[in-house]
């Protein structure tokens, strides 16, 4: 059988010494693997039950249109959410379009003029930036009198509480906390470290409102936010959560309150939640959160196969190839833009859509950076799926994501090594 699949890889170009120091390295992993997948086995059974409390029927699989008054499909997928997450309730809605629209629906629901958001973590992710107002942008919370404040994580990655306990103050109505890295420096959080930062917030100001930007995190541990203390868990149904198969959408889940709240900014006062059709999309969000687990594991395990791949070449990776993970994502730094337009080039090449394209930095909507993204997808700009991207700015990291399934996230990190070599970053004197 090894020679079989040797000789299929050798039809896309992968030389020997790609191939047999990557299958080395992949067998290496197999206990860390096992791991992964038990998991994965537990969050597919939370799922299941999830959906088994909420009484999901045929007819929950079917679509409403116009107003989606009565929408019991779509009704019953947010309390499979709420389920899952352990929420009160959940806005699931195929109306939202990106995690950047669900957490801006969710910060200008909960938050009024005059109040005050915190970040405990550092600046947010790019695409937030404008939300908030940090670049100007029509439309911002800042334009509404919402002022925001933030403080960096401590040098050795860990939170910073003088400064929180400093930040923190009569104005402050509510603490953002984004899970996942983003394009910055810093480790992700774990849930158990979520956890400890929300009792300290609780202590200072008891009645403040915490959400948490869990993009990129769904299902990597047994537990979420929500279960540590967080009043809202927010993300995209093109990551984790729609285990590759939703088209479009975004979710937040929480309390009540909160979710009345964001309902209200989503559609408008007094219709809430009531309006909102599901268009047909209903069988592929319900199928997408069932097969999410495993999807979910896939990517990781990709990730981790992505960081022993670069470390043991040399490059930088975060986290390194034996830290805990709690998302999916691996950084890896070329200190060169041409490596990470290298890196890019090869994922593309992996790619079962469009893998004839070559991927290019570009200026994007929501980035002061031109940004290159290799994406060859069946769900536009899914990065749930063998995806890349990253700002075209120092230190040159590149930010790697995705995989359906384990086989391709391993074929997508084969051909970017592949590429690396073809283009001088990488010796095949060194895949040793």
């Amino acid at each position: 059988m090894s020679e079989i699949k040797e000789n299929i890889y050798r039809d896309f170009g992968i030389c020997d010494e790609v191939y047999a120091y990557c299958s080395r390295i992949a067998d290496e992993l197999s206990p860390r693997f096992q791991k992964i997948d038990e998991i994965a086995e537990y969050n597919q059974a939370k799922v299941v039950r999830a959906m088994q409390e909420a009484r999901v029927s045929e007819e929950c699989l079917n679509g409403t249109t116009g107003y989606g008054y009565n929408d019991i499909g779509r009704d019953t997928l947010e309390a499979v959410y709420a389920k899952a997450f352990h929420a009160e309730d959940a806005l699931v809605r195929s109306q939202i379009v990106c995690g950047t629209h669900a957490l801006a629906t969710a910060l200008f629901g909960n938050t009024r003029p005059g109040d005050e958001i915190f970040s405990p973590v550092g600046l947010p992710y790019d695409t937030l930036q404008e939300v908030i107002g940090i670049r100007e942008s029509a439309g911002s919370l800042k334009e509404y009198g919402i002022s925001f404040n933030y403080v960096d994580l401590l040098p050795d990655g860990s939170f910073d509480y003088e400064g929180i306990r400093n930040g923190i103050n009569e104005r402050t109505k509510l603490v953002t906390i984004q899970r996942s890295r983003g394009y910055a420096s810093r480790h992700t959080l774990s849930v158990a470290e979520i956890g400890d930062l929300i009792r300290f917030i609780r202590e200072i100001k008891k009645d403040v409102t915490v959400m948490v930007d869990n993009c990129y995190g769904e299902f990597i541990e047994t537990i979420e936010p929500i279960d540590v203390g967080a009043d809202m868990i927010v993300g995209s149904l093109i990551k984790n959560p729609g285990g590759g198969i939703a088209p479009v959408g975004g979710y937040i889940a929480g309390t009540k309150k909160c979710i009345e709240n964001a309902a209200s900014r989503l559609t408008a006062p007094g219709l809430l939640k009531e309006v909102g059709p599901s268009l047909g999309n209903n069988r592929l969000l319900y199928q997408g959160f069932f097969m999410a687990p495993h999807v979910a594991a896939s990517a990781e395990k990709g990730a981790i196969f992505a960081a022993n791949i670069y470390e043991r070449l040399g490059f930088e990776v975060a986290p390194n190839s034996t830290e805990p993970r709690e998302d999916i994502i691996q950084a890896i730094t070329f200190h060169d833009p041409q490596g990470v337009i290298s890196f890019s080039k090869g994922i593309q090449k992996a790619a079962p859509v469009e893998a004839y394209v070559t991927p290019e930095p570009t200026q994007m909507p929501g980035y002061s950076d031109e940004v290159i993204m290799a994406a060859g997808c069946f769900i536009a700009g899914s990065s749930i799926e063998l995806s890349c991207d990253g700002p075209i700015r120092e230190p040159y990291t590149v930010y790697f994501q995705g995989g359906l399934t384990w086989y391709h996230a391993k074929f997508g990190i084969m051909m970017s090594l592949q590429q690396m070599i073809e283009d001088g970053f990488v010796k095949k004197e060194q895949l040793v």
